[in-house]
């Protein structure tokens, strides 16, 4: 079993559900990419979405997107944000995922990617580029090796391509809670429950939500049929704020934040 198996047993033994925050990895450097994860940690997050940036990203938002453009500029190389990663591991203790395009995987080599990730103490990797048609080998290797590799179900997606890419996925699925791209959004789609829980008969996989989940209530909506919840954008536009003010004040606001999305995941479970 993987860490992420391993914690999404232990969530489920307790009647707890899953809060992963999404960082942009050196934006605005690895120094900073390091102290939020801390702090996610330290508040009680179960797992951290560690974005790598990429010039071509096919889902992200425009904040995400920004993110992604201004760690390119610094010049950020994978090899740094795995070394990071390293040098959390006596630190934090959540797992940690890297959302990563194939395309990187596919550059440094499926196997050398695997074992470097591993090596740094990565317990898996979302990949929302990889089709399900070319997902055979890696998901192979990555069962093998106990690195969870996560993939997309979209509410687009057919329902027969959904079970195929649950019976490709390891760790956790990823349920895209609307149809676009990233971002913050007042509303969710009122279908996105029904889409869920017909998901739920089709996999044992645990199930978990991303893409506009922003508010507390948004969190206390899906809950109930989420094993977890995914914030992204709502962090990565806090953490922008880094380049204009204090960098303490920053690493506050954003542990906060992510304190009220607790607390609203926590008070629904108790209902």
């Amino acid at each position: 079993m993987s860490s992420i198996d391993n914690l999404f047993t232990t969530l489920r033994s307790q009647g707890r559900k899953a809060l992963m925050p999404f960082v942009t990895a050196g934006d605005p450097d690895l120094e900073f990419t390091g102290q939020i994860i801390r702090e996610l940690d330290r508040v009680g997050s179960s797992m951290c979405e560690v974005g790598i940036p990429y010039s071509d990203p096919i889902a992200d938002g425009p904040v995400i997107q920004a993110s992604y453009t201004r760690a390119l500029e610094n010049k950020i190389k994978v090899q740094q944000i795995l070394q990071l990663l390293r040098g959390l591991n006596d630190e934090v203790k959540m797992p940690r995922v890297t959302m990563v395009s194939y395309a990187i995987i596919h550059r440094i080599g499926v196997e050398k990617y695997v074992a470097q990730a591993q090596a740094a103490g990565v317990s898996g990797a979302i990949v929302p580029d990889l089709l399900v048609e070319e997902a055979e080998s890696l998901s192979a290797l990555c069962r093998k090796a106990d690195f969870s590799l996560i993939q997309l179900v979209t509410p687009t997606t057919p329902r027969e391509r959904a079970v195929r890419i649950a019976n490709s996925s390891s760790g956790f699925l990823y349920y895209v809670s609307v149809t676009g791209i990233t971002g913050e959004r007042t509303q969710l789609p009122p279908e996105l429950l029904d889409n869920v829980a017909w998901l739920r008969t089709q996999t044992k996989l645990p199930i978990c939500i991303g893409f506009g989940i922003s508010q507390p209530e948004h969190v206390q909506l899906l809950a109930p049929v989420a094993d977890g919840l995914i914030a992204g954008s709502a962090i990565v536009r806090r953490v922008a704020q880094a380049a204009t003010r204090p960098r303490a004040d920053v690493v506050k606001e954003v542990g906060e934040y992510v304190r009220s999305l607790q607390l609203a995941l926590t008070q629904a479970g108790s209902k």
